[in-house]
């Protein structure tokens, strides 16, 4: 979707149009949702837009699309799943890639997968297909989705106005970050070895 339209629905819809485009983009459906939290950053500090609200919508929106799709994932299952993902960009490779991290780092991909495109949308129904234990799911995508709003509101709040930063680059920021998460477990882990070992 174009950014400047993106920003007019932002602008002539406000919280409504918040929620249902970050809710939609974590079921799958795509939406440009980095794009959308800086732009709400601009507003905010345009004051057009309350940023207290911004954060509880946001937020919401996030946390509510977790739910539904950990639902769909626990009580349709897999097959539903890989055989209609397609339809909303969930291809097989994708899934593939989330269920091998899913299966070795669980926790860790529901609390900061939401950084990579994909695995944010897929994480949610992968929980759901393996039955992971839901008040401990619901508990780390509250908190990875504060982790991941506020951030991208924040750096559009003060940024937005002054410095010219092109929205492509904020999911390239989000792979590098998770990537270099994925590599600080790895060094522990090493670590950890070592030290058993000797």
């Amino acid at each position: 979707m174009d950014t400047s339209i993106l920003f007019s629905y932002v602008q002539s819809y406000g919280y409504v149009i918040i929620f249902l485009f970050l809710f939609f983009g974590i079921v799958g459906i795509p939406a440009p949702e980095e794009s959308l939290l800086f732009f709400l950053g601009i507003v905010i500090a345009r004051k057009q837009l309350l940023w207290e609200y911004c954060f509880i919508v946001s937020w919401g929106g996030v946390v509510i699309g977790m739910i539904v799709a950990y639902g769909i994932g626990r009580f349709l299952g897999a097959p539903f799943i890989k055989r209609y993902g397609k339809y909303v960009g969930m291809k097989e490779e994708k899934w593939e890639r989330t269920r091998k991290l899913f299966h070795r780092y669980g926790k860790w991909v529901i609390l900061f997968g939401y950084y990579v495109p994909g695995v944010r949308q897929i994480s949610p129904y992968m929980a759901g297909v393996i039955r992971f234990p839901f008040r401990l799911f619901l508990l780390l995508a509250s908190v990875g989705a504060a982790i991941w709003v506020i951030p991208i509101i924040v750096v559009g709040m003060l940024l937005g106005q002054h410095v010219q930063i092109p929205l492509i680059y904020f999911p390239m920021i989000g792979i590098v970050l998770f990537l270099l998460f994925l590599l600080g477990v790895w060094v522990g882990q090493q670590f950890r070895k070592k030290s058993l070992e000797n």
